[in-house]
């Protein structure tokens, strides 16, 4: 049932998930598909964590949050977890832009175009090439490899800049990767759009959104929005509920779509864990946030088709630290056509959306005026960015806003407004919590490899998979 955010909840449950991101749903959905008791619980008064949107004008304009894009895996993921109906919504983005001082490039982000332009305009040898996406088909997770993105595009492409902002830009936008970080968070990422290219959701994530929450119900998951856990409960060194609006629910298994790190030492509490696992938590890294530019363009107002997803940077060369700049050169559009993006809205108008990796620090310390300035800046910078593509796009605007890591945190209560969850350390802390406290797991963002829509989705399906073992065997005696 979908509880009224003034209803009081009186039921114990198997399974309670604290927030609704795409890895909170999906594991919600399969364990009440499997005949378990399941409450959902969401702070926000809407279901979607951070794939998320909003309406402005009476619904004139709508907006998605998030960039619009995912692998083609993200089909066979809603076949197998949702239904059939939200599978065969998922459409290929065929029209993706590269536009910047050291090249311009249009592909379908494919590896059997990505290999050709590669070849062609960048003059790589076609054995180097194959050696390379070679080399990424064979990263595993399991794998314990040193190896950095930094050394891996020494290894292929030295010296070549080019090659690995052609590459690399991308992925950074996608999930907030560096140089730095293990190869194996840039890898198995790039390998998964590589395997036939990008797609997004027809309809847009409002409609998505809204046929997940259908066949929640349908499966007898429990909602309540509007509900923001204050604790989760221990008893007898095991998970036992939680604590909501001063009233405790009981449950066998929590699952947190949270933050790890805010729900160890916030949720929890550190005396619950062992010293040497707090220390680990503790050493984990948060990512970056993002920025966003909204543009909603007058009724009746048709653009040509300047492309899907547009990678745009006035910067020389790729630089990530110049990626997270206040004073960002570059940024990627999302263009929403309403023929083949949102077919079902009345009247629909052209949205644009450019997204800018940041730092929350940049945003955080700013004085109320700097920081009206520096939104004002972002938002006349997009525009000129526009201009480049759109010549007359700065009267056809009917509506414009921006958001900084200060609305991420404000509405996903992400930490310091991460868009990007965790540093790869994260992924382990998060897979091994139901060790150190039974009964409790997370699915998140976390580790760079299960950021996205995707690797969301699937993370949930794995820690479904995790606490029915644990249903069936551990919890026996709860």
């Amino acid at each position: 049932m979908l509880y009224k955010s003034r209803d009081e909840i009186t039921k114990n449950y198997d399974v309670i998930i604290i927030g609704s991101g795409l890895a909170g749903m999906t594991a919600a959905n399969i364990l009440g598909r499997n005949g378990h008791k399941v409450l959902l619980l969401e702070a926000h008064n809407k279901l979607g964590g951070f794939a998320t949107w909003f309406f402005r004008e009476d619904r004139k304009h709508v907006f998605d949050v998030s960039l619009h894009g995912f692998p083609a895996g993200m089909i066979k993921t809603c076949r197998k977890y949702w239904n059939k109906e939200i599978a065969d919504s998922i459409v290929q983005l065929r029209d993706v832009r590269f536009v910047n001082p050291q090249f311009s490039v249009q592909t379908d982000f494919t590896k059997d175009h990505y290999s050709k332009v590669m070849e062609e305009s960048f003059g790589v040898p076609k054995e180097t090439v194959a050696a390379f996406f070679d080399h990424l088909a064979t990263m595993n997770f399991y794998d314990n490899s040193e190896e950095t993105n930094r050394d891996l595009f020494d290894r292929y492409f030295p010296g070549r800049n080019d090659v690995v902002r052609f590459l690399m830009e991308p992925i950074t936008y996608a999930n907030g990767s560096t140089l730095d970080d293990p190869a194996i968070t840039y890898g198995i990422v790039f390998s998964n759009f590589m395997s036939k290219g990008v797609f997004t959701f027809k309809g847009g994530t409002d409609l998505l959104v809204s046929k997940m929450r259908d066949e929640l119900l349908k499966n007898n998951v429990d909602i309540k929005m509007q509900a923001q856990v204050e604790k989760i409960l221990t008893k007898d060194g095991k998970a036992s509920g939680v604590v909501l609006e001063g009233r405790t629910i009981q449950a066998k298994t929590i699952l947190s779509n949270g933050n790890i790190k805010s729900t160890i030492m916030g949720l929890v509490g550190e005396e619950k864990f062992r010293p040497e696992f707090i220390k680990k938590a503790r050493a984990v890294r948060l990512n970056t946030s993002s920025c966003q530019v909204y543009i909603g363009l007058k009724e009746g107002v048709r653009i040509p088709h300047i492309g899907d997803l547009i990678f745009t940077s006035s910067h020389p060369v790729y630089d990530p630290e110049r990626l997270l700049d206040l004073k960002v050169s570059s940024r990627t559009f999302s263009v929403y056509y309403p023929e083949e993006t949102r077919p079902q809205v009345e009247n629909g108008r052209v949205a644009i959306v450019s997204s800018t990796n940041c730092r929350y620090e940049d945003w955080k310390h700013l004085s109320e005026i700097q920081y009206k300035n520096e939104k004002n800046f972002m938002i006349d910078e997009t525009i000129k960015g526009l201009e480049k593509f759109l010549p007359e796009i700065r009267d056809q605007i009917d509506i414009i806003e921006a958001a900084t890591p200060m609305t991420v945190e404000r509405y996903t209560l992400h930490p310091k407004g991460t868009s990007f969850g965790t540093k790869f350390e994260g992924l382990d802390v998060s897979m091994n919590l139901h060790k150190e406290l039974p009964g409790l797991f997370h699915a998140g963002s976390v580790g760079i490899i299960m950021s996205g829509w995707l690797g969301a989705a699937n993370y949930g399906a794995i820690q479904a998979n995790n606490i029915e073992s644990y249903l069936f065997n551990g919890a026996k005696n709860v």
